[in-house]
């Protein structure tokens, strides 16, 4: 069977990873001179209270291309297809990281790492499908058609309280033009082909919350929905039970942003990513 791999960008939990089947590689979160793996080391919890009582500005930081030849050397003794769907390589090196470490591997395994594109959500939803065609027994050919297809059937919306996160760890893109005209707003951000782009900037976290669902009610026909929070569950309830009716829930996802994504994001994001069906 295929061995799917993926990077925790995609928000999928340590639980999910293991329930599924998946391989996930956490990335690095830096307090000062401390170092956490995402999710491993520090969790979610931990990680926001962190984030926002202490005086450090935190940074991240990916693995380095041995770790992913040690990974799929190890994983190159159980199959002999390993697939890695990894976040956009504008927002972290962990794609350049996975091909030179592919470029490693000596055993008779072949291997294929994908950009996704995206990053949270969307990644997410991208490698749970993988994972599900792996164990209905398609193999690597067959999905990584799927994934390059589906790419450009993702679609993620977030919404913020600041920008500050982005401005500083220089990930915030064409968004920049919202700066200096963010008084009383919540900007609406979104990806595609891997850069952040802004949408919309309604004037309350109420009216933010209902773009974000009449985003996802614009669709016609949906694949599978991720919805994520970082450290305010009942707006992502309130979220949940306002697109229960749109995804059904066996088909919905729920996550949390992960510390390497909230170093970026800050701790009052919620998002939204809706997998379009062909």
């Amino acid at each position: 069977m295929v061995k799917i791999v993926t990077d925790s960008l995609s928000d999928i939990t340590p639980q999910l990873a293991q329930e599924l089947g998946i391989t996930l590689v956490p990335l690095y979160v830096q307090f000062g001179n401390e170092s956490y793996r995402d999710n491993v080391d520090l969790s979610t919890e931990e990680f926001y209270h962190l984030l926002e009582k202490s005086k450090t500005i935190p940074s991240t930081s990916t693995v380095p291309p041995d770790f992913f030849a040690e990974l799929f050397t190890k994983l190159a003794e159980e199959t002999k297809e390993i697939l890695a769907i990894i976040a956009s390589q504008v927002y972290s090196g962990t794609y350049e990281s996975a091909l030179q470490g592919k470029a490693m591997v000596i055993k008779d395994c072949r291997i294929e790492v994908i950009d996704s594109q995206v990053a949270i959500g969307g990644q997410m939803l991208l490698v749970i499908s993988a994972t599900q065609m792996a164990k209905s027994g398609a193999n690597l050919d067959q999905i990584v058609d799927w994934v390059r297809r589906a790419i450009s059937r993702v679609h993620l919306r977030m919404s913020f309280d600041t920008l500050d996160y982005l401005r500083r760890g220089g990930r915030i893109g064409k968004a920049q033009a919202f700066l200096g005209s963010l008084l009383k707003v919540n900007p609406v951000l979104g990806i595609k082909n891997g850069n952040t782009f802004p949408f919309a900037r309604p004037r309350s976290r109420a009216q933010a919350m209902d773009f974000l669902v009449n985003f996802v009610k614009s669709f016609d026909n949906i694949e599978a929905l991720a919805i994520e929070d970082a450290t305010t569950p009942d707006e992502l309830e309130i979220l949940a039970q306002q697109l229960k009716d749109v995804v059904s829930p066996e088909h919905t996802y729920r996550s949390k942003v992960s510390p390497v994504v909230g170093t970026h994001v800050g701790p009052h994001v919620l998002s939204v990513s809706v997998l379009e069906a062909e």
